[in-house]
């Protein structure tokens, strides 16, 4: 019988205005479920909290690289499992391409080093065949967190969204149309935080209790940089291009695409309003661009430049060529909904989502298959006064496959 391997992240941001409550709970009763229920040996679970500063902490590199040591020593029969509880966010499109869908579904770590829903996919592409991963995330806007996966619960497909919002003529035109769906995701992403309740505001009581949402609204990453990285010129057309000059080799694979891309275009002269990427981010890029290549490009760009990629596609909208027939999500909520973090009275607090999964699972030591545990989770929210749907999003032969293993 194959190995049982997991890692847990829950992330609560202590001191921060995105500050949570339930995630490490969410982690700490996962973690005691895999043990009791599951059969996993402590030794094959690792966890991430940002729960003191012992320890290593939940920052983009330090979950990368524990994702990749999760996937890099398994072998056929295992079976991995990865449980996210903290903030999602979703990046809209900062390019001229007409082929972006729109968003980047993102979790949110620690120190704001994003990872996209296309390096969850190409994670997924390097599960050995033979080998289940099953991804819990219990975060906002997780529904299209595994890109290009198959929608078996759920009704997050983003193309659709996309093309929905403007007649194809119109977005065929020198890409006017495109700026134009820019703009709107863009003003969507910052209205989110005032539709759904953003983190800087107080609690919402719900039910028996309190809740806030685990989404993290573009306004509120933009602020959260600006303090980490003490510059005041940040905006929601140039979050790549901070997000690369903060982190650089530790960027998310995709961010580094993107900066593959620009530099491409730079060294073209792509600067006007049909340059594409240049054209939508315009002088800030460029003065961005023009002052590192001022210094030592190689040292630079090096992370970029080494990106292997395809085609610039790959840049936006990611390939389309692959399914993840490996992975398994169950996402929290739908691409467009937030997911809540709720406290009880009494004080004990939980991932609104997390917590239907323990009590589903508490009321059946039976085997619980994915689609039944996504039903059961759906009706129990639904029920309890919770707006969110969780979704399932696998290949058909997963549908049925029993919840972790």
């Amino acid at each position: 019988m194959g190995r049982k391997l997991a890692l847990l992240v829950g992330i609560n941001y202590p001191g921060t205005k995105a500050e949570l409550k339930g995630c490490h709970n969410d982690v700490d009763r996962m973690h005691k479920c895999l043990v009791d229920r599951f059969g996993f040996d402590e030794e094959n679970i690792t966890v991430l909290l940002d729960r003191g500063s012992s320890g290593p902490q939940p920052t983009g590199a330090n979950i990368r690289h524990a994702l990749a040591k999760l996937v890099g020593d398994a072998r056929r029969g295992d079976f991995l499992f990865f449980h996210y509880s903290g903030h999602g966010t979703r990046l809209p499109a900062e390019t001229g391409q007409d082929d972006d869908t729109g968003y980047d579904e993102c979790i949110v770590p620690s120190d704001m080093n994003l990872i996209t829903d296309q390096d969850f996919r190409d994670l997924v592409q390097k599960v050995p065949d033979g080998c289940i991963f099953t991804i819990v995330s219990d975060s906002c806007h997780s529904g299209g967190l595994l890109d290009k996966a198959k929608e078996q619960i759920g009704n997050s497909t983003r193309q659709n969204q996309t093309q929905s919002r403007e007649p194809e003529e119109e977005r065929s035109h020198s890409g006017s149309g495109f700026r134009s769906f820019l703009k709107e995701t863009v003003r969507d992403a910052f209205e989110s935080h005032s539709r759904h309740g953003g983190e800087d505001q107080d609690e919402q009581p719900t039910g028996d209790g309190l809740t806030k949402n685990r989404s993290l609204p573009l306004s509120t990453l933009i602020e959260m940089l600006k303090e980490q990285t003490g510059k005041d010129d940040i905006e929601e057309g140039s979050i790549r291009l901070t997000l690369f000059n903060v982190f650089g080799d530790d960027a998310s694979p995709k961010i580094k695409k993107f900066m593959k891309v620009m530099l491409d275009k730079f060294h073209e002269g792509g600067s006007g309003e049909q340059g594409g990427v240049m054209g939508m981010v315009g002088s800030l890029a460029h003065q961005f661009l023009k002052a590192k290549l001022e210094g030592n490009e190689e040292e630079t760009f090096k992370p970029a430049i080494e990106q292997d990629m395809g085609s610039a596609e790959e840049a936006y909208a990611g390939t389309k060529s692959w399914a993840p027939n490996n992975g398994i999500l169950i996402s929290g909520c739908q691409t467009s909904q937030t997911s809540a973090d709720a406290t009880i009275p009494g004080g004990t607090s939980f991932g609104a989502m997390s917590n239907a999964i323990q009590a589903i699972l508490a009321s059946d030591d039976g085997k619980i298959t994915n689609k039944d545990l996504v039903m059961k989770a759906r009706a129990a929210l639904s029920k309890q006064g919770y707006t969110q749907q969780p979704g399932l999003y696998c290949s058909d032969e997963h549908v049925h496959v029993a919840f972790i293993c």
